[in-house]
């Protein structure tokens, strides 16, 4: 899964938990009997991690999207 910067992957993996614990609970009623102490399907934390990118890649793209926001802020109103 791809999660642009502009979203908080604490929220992406909040709505995604929310979502498909709202839509397996209409699908599959016995899961209200199984989890029937309103905590939901999904435990609590999520795990996060970055494979194959390392600090180089990380530093060119923060450079190339300073270079980014430099062009965008020409503009003044």
């Amino acid at each position: 899964m791809v999660i642009p910067p502009k979203y908080a992957v604490s929220m992406v993996v909040e709505t995604l938990k929310k979502n498909t614990s709202r839509h397996m609970s209409k699908k599959f009623r016995f899961l209200k009997e199984v989890y029937w102490d309103n905590e939901g399907i999904w435990s609590k934390g999520f795990f996060v991690s970055t494979v194959g990118i390392d600090e180089a890649i990380i530093c060119r793209y923060i450079q190339s999207q300073e270079k980014e926001d430099t062009g965008q802020t020409k503009f003044e109103f």
